[in-house]
């Protein structure tokens, strides 16, 4: 599925090519909560990183987050004028990137469950609302962005 996603005041517009754009993934860790989150959690697409296309370049800052007292190699690019959260790059996965779907300007398909992560650095005033046929983690779940969509027959080609 072809994505097109903008920051907030659009200095910045990009596509990307998504075989998993189901917006099912809920993370609570603090790191998503303060840079991207709304409801108290932050939801990221997997995209095919080749196929990134980025018009204002020079507006864009990252932002490398330290975890257990470490820099994470992974890269969150956000706008530098309006501070929307766009994507999230990691060199140990250089195929992939995953966009926020907050900065998607494309409609994305409503997932048919979903899945609650890393709970266990839940803010205390964030309600989890969970559905029949959610699945809730205090960590990562073992089931990735891609197998979730594949056992779900999600995947666009």
């Amino acid at each position: 599925m072809r994505l097109e996603g903008s920051c907030h005041c659009g200095a910045v517009r990009f596509t990307l090519e998504a075989p998993h754009p189901y917006p099912y993934q809920r993370c609570y860790c603090s790191i998503c909560r303060k840079t991207a989150g709304g409801g108290g959690y932050a939801i990221n697409l997997g995209g095919r990183a080749e196929t990134l296309e980025v018009q204002g370049k020079e507006s864009i800052g990252v932002y490398r987050a330290v975890i257990d007292g470490e820099q994470s190699p992974g890269e969150r690019h956000f706008c530098r004028h309006c501070a929307s959260a766009l994507w999230v790059y990691d060199p140990r996965w250089p195929e992939l990137v995953h966009p926020f779907a907050s900065a998607i300007d494309s409609e994305l398909p409503i997932p048919p469950e979903r899945v609650h992560l890393l709970l266990g650095s839940k803010a205390g005033w964030v309600e989890v609302e969970a559905r029949e046929h959610d699945r809730c983690f205090d960590a990562y779940p073992e089931e990735s962005l891609t197998e979730w969509h594949r056992r779900l027959g999600l995947e666009t080609p």
